[in-house]
């Protein structure tokens, strides 16, 4: 049997802390693209590696390699085997042996025809999501439950880590692109009572009153009225 070392190697160790490291183009997909790379490439006996980000229901699918992205996406319609499994009873699953497995008949056929041999799937819960990790071999016994166990603590710990920041990077992206829209809104409304105050004369507090009574009238927001204004008073303009 693996001692409880033999799937962790210095260069997952490395590659799975780097997965914390943000910059503007991570995200979910992206997080779940350099898991699946770090385990194929450093698991020992590891040939492929999927990915199930599950999440108010909802589900994203990567993977090291597209065949195993269609697996996983064909036990999901067939609702057997043992990503299916692991979510339900939320433990690990092993498949010491695709040959020689009779818990999921249909998902055997499929996994074999895809020359997958043996298989372990993770459930590792990052609240409020649930990630079913998948190692597939293209061997027999490639993976040792014992040392799955040291895996499994060391995803939970750095994936945790890598999707909190994520989720908080993303939460002040959006308040970001929410504050420089509100910015911007607030731009074009100032542009249109400019463009109001010009044409009737009228003040900025009238400027506005007549642009919110337009937008009631035509139900549209203020700030997209503005802008139609705006772009018609330019194209006037340039004539």
């Amino acid at each position: 049997m693996e001692s409880t070392v033999t799937m962790i190697t210095p260069g997952l160790a490395r590659d799975l802390a780097a997965l914390g490291r943000l910059d503007e183009a991570t995200s979910t997909e992206s997080v779940l693209r350099g898991l699946t790379t770090a385990l194929a490439d450093g698991v020992p006996g590891c040939s492929g590696s999927s990915a199930e980000h599950w999440r108010d229901q909802r589900v994203l699918v990567s993977g090291s390699h597209s065949e195993l992205i269609t697996l996983a996406e064909e036990e999901r319609r067939l609702g057997e085997g043992p990503s299916a499994d692991a979510r339900r009873t939320a433990g690990q699953v092993v498949v010491g042996d695709v040959l020689d497995e009779g818990r999921w008949p249909r998902y055997a056929a499929l996994a074999n025809r895809w020359g997958v041999r043996s298989v372990l799937v993770l459930p590792i819960k990052v609240a409020p999501a649930l990630l079913l990790v998948g190692l597939y071999s293209v061997r027999p016994g490639a993976f040792s439950p014992v040392a799955a166990h040291a895996l499994a603590e060391m995803l939970t710990q750095q994936v945790g880590v890598a999707m909190a920041n994520m989720w908080d990077f993303e939460e002040v992206r959006t308040d970001a692109a929410q504050l420089q829209e509100a910015l911007n809104g607030r731009a074009v409304i100032d542009q249109a009572k400019g463009i109001i105050m010009q044409t009737s004369g009228c003040t900025a507090e009238a400027a506005f009153e007549e642009l919110r009574r337009i937008s009631q009238h035509h139900q549209v927001k203020v700030a997209d009225l503005a802008r139609l204004l705006v772009d018609e008073h330019q194209r006037k303009s340039r004539r």
